[in-house]
């Protein structure tokens, strides 16, 4: 039986759709925070369990019965490194055989905050526990572009402090359907993966790409950290949310982000999607 937390939220949920196209739906189980919240699930025959990650008893309990747990990532700004390891401590003492954890893409030992430092630490928790391991790398989502640049199309210019940096973007829904090939195959104990698109793109890339689509130039205009920052708090983003954005571009600029690595297209068995044909669907719909 295959248990994925974070089973709500936005890579959970997804992996869990993925699951349900190729395995019963008794054989998948969902750990949430709030059950309420997974009545559709429940519906469709998912063994809903509920758990907080720093509620140590209440994972073991979740745990039982369990041959593999998908532990995605804590979010940010909390404590990340001992909800992990409650989870893993956890999955050990109810006897889970292997667990995947998704961890954050690596190509340079670019240190970013409130992510890296807790991956690392993670992931050698995770080896020297005695658990059957796989660290999924995931690569930037597509979807997170609204975050750094926006929802609205461009009207004349990108500001982004990313440099001449390029990303190497993956949809959250080949994410997950990767995600979910890896756990219901065999092969991959103690094994790492980066899990990234297929090709990489600068801000110059995105910036050409609205002005096809858009029919009027668009350029990329690399920015300093504080006042793009500072841009995002006047748009009602907190400070600290902000500052993490930012962050993103400065991860950029040294190339965290930028390893293509053909496993995601290979589970899939295709190319993952390109920039043009997101920035279209997302931002072009009905053209």
């Amino acid at each position: 039986m295959i248990l994925v937390t974070g089973a709500t939220g936005g890579l959970g949920r997804q992996t869990i759709e993925s699951l349900l196209t190729s395995i019963p739906a008794g054989e998948i189980a969902a750990l949430v925070r709030d059950v309420s919240k997974a009545k559709e699930l429940v519906n469709r025959g998912v063994d809903v369990r509920q758990a907080d990650y720093f509620d140590y008893p209440a994972l073991v309990q979740a745990f039982r019965g369990i041959d593999k747990v998908l532990l995605v990532s804590a979010v940010a700004f909390t404590d990340r490194v001992r909800q992990h390891r409650n989870v893993i401590d956890a999955a050990k003492e109810a006897g889970v055989k292997h667990l995947f954890y998704t961890s954050i893409q690596r190509s340079t030992n670019f240190v970013m905050q409130e992510v890296t430092e807790s991956d690392l630490s993670t992931e050698a928790y995770l080896k020297a526990s005695g658990l059957i391991y796989t660290i999924l790398k995931n690569g930037y989502y597509f979807e997170g572009i609204e975050y750094l640049i926006g929802s609205e199309v461009p009207r004349a210019e990108i500001l982004f402090p990313a440099g001449e940096g390029k990303i190497a973007f993956v949809k959250r829904t080949e994410l997950a359907a990767a995600t979910a090939a890896l756990l219901t195959s065999e092969g991959h104990e103690n094994r790492e993966y980066t899990l990234s698109g297929s090709e990489a793109y600068s801000f110059h890339d995105i910036a050409r790409e609205f002005s096809a689509l858009a029919g009027r130039p668009i350029v990329y205009k690399d920015s300093e950290l504080a006042p793009y920052t500072a841009q995002k708090v006047a748009a009602g983003f907190p400070e600290v949310v902000a500052s993490f954005l930012a962050q993103w571009g400065a991860a950029t600029k040294h190339g965290m982000l930028v390893g293509t690595h053909d496993t995601v297209g290979h589970l899939l068995g295709r190319k993952t999607t390109s920039l043009r044909e997101y920035l279209k669907t997302t931002y072009f719909p009905g053209t």
